[in-house]
């Protein structure tokens, strides 16, 4: 495990901005072409800010079946790459059926600032109180991504007839890409836990951050059809009973409980992996060697000063957007909570 702030004297190059305040648990945030932000709320509220300011109505409010429930409820966002053509926004959310919780990814149609669903892409993500994953991102191969977690039954992960405790991959409008590694399964990766976070490199290869069980939170990276171990591994342990995937870097002993991601494309942090942390309550920022082999540089940031961080999000400009998570009972909130940070690089 490396040793924190590995930089020395180094100075965090963005300036910090707060764009919203008094939101309810902002999970995710797309920013559109037009420089429209979309955040989501888990009580079932989508919000657009635009020029600085919040539109007087949410483009939707979820009713039920919806519902926000401990760590449930309305959780990943991403925007169509042609969403200003199609006006298609994919979203992710928990429901109850039959006394049962499920988590659905649904495509919604945008129209004049408000929106409808479309269609259900993929239904019956099993759910629970605790680990529904919900982390939603297109990948550089026009496919949407879906992180799941493993609904508090660790079994689910290593069933590949269970959609939980996996990492999906399907196509926009909902069907299954011939070349996913298991035959009409939208499963791309399994064995995990509670996957909160999904961000490509340059390279396009694909990194995950996943909650371990005490401690042992992992950053991994995904290929298809890898067993990432859980519930029988994690962290650096290993078994003899299948092949696992280890960890690129795992937190140990200590706690991080990471969620968004995102690597930073431009400025003095090109290449790095940025990752917002809930529990650790800080943004690490981490330098990856040129094979993607270890992590050499490790380094904290904002620690304590914002509380738990969910989204990590980089807009067009170079600006790293921040979530904080501290109205989700975790947490005593501060009066302005919950809040969108902006972290504006320095010329």
């Amino acid at each position: 495990m490396l040793g924190e702030n590995l930089n020395g004297m180094e100075e965090l190059p963005y300036d910090v901005e707060i764009v919203a305040m008094n939101l309810n648990v902002p999970w995710a945030i797309d920013i559109s072409e037009d420089g429209r932000l979309y955040v989501t709320e888990r009580i079932g509220r989508i919000w657009i800010l635009q020029d600085g300011k919040f539109l007087p109505e949410p483009l939707i409010t979820f009713e039920p079946p919806f519902i926000s429930q401990e760590e449930g409820g309305l959780m990943g966002l991403v925007l169509d790459p042609d969403f200003l053509t199609n006006h298609y926004i994919y979203v992710m959310y928990s429901y109850i059926e039959e006394g049962r919780m499920y988590n659905r990814v649904v495509r919604l149609l945008e129209q004049d600032n408000k929106a409808s669903i479309d269609r259900i892409l993929i239904d019956q993500i099993p759910g629970g109180r605790t680990h529904n994953g919900g982390r939603l991102k297109i990948g550089p191969d026009q496919k949407l991504y879906v992180t799941t977690g493993d609904a508090g039954t660790g079994s689910l992960a290593q069933d590949l007839d269970s959609l939980a405790g996996k990492i999906l991959r399907i196509n926009l409008d909902g069907s299954i890409p011939e070349d996913n590694p298991f035959v009409n399964s939208p499963v791309y990766s399994y064995g995990h836990r509670n996957p909160q976070g999904l961000a490509w490199n340059s390279d396009q290869v694909l990194f995950a951050s996943e909650h371990g069980q005490t401690a042992h939170d992992e950053i991994n990276i995904i290929i298809p059809g890898g067993n990432y171990g859980w519930p029988v591994v994690q962290g650096d342990e290993s078994t003899n009973q299948f092949i696992t995937q280890k960890p690129l870097i795992q937190s140990g002993n200590r706690t991080w409980a990471p969620a968004g991601i995102v690597f930073v494309s431009n400025g003095i942090w090109d290449g790095r992996l940025l990752v917002a942390c809930l529990r650790a309550e800080q943004l690490l920022s981490m330098v990856l060697n040129d094979n993607n082999e270890a992590v050499i540089g490790l380094s904290t940031w904002l620690v304590n000063q914002f509380g738990r961080l969910r989204e990590a999000y980089q807009a067009r400009d170079g600006s790293v957007y921040l979530t904080t998570s501290n109205r989700d009972r975790r947490r005593i909130p501060n009066n302005e909570d919950d809040k969108i940070i902006r972290l504006i690089p320095r010329a």
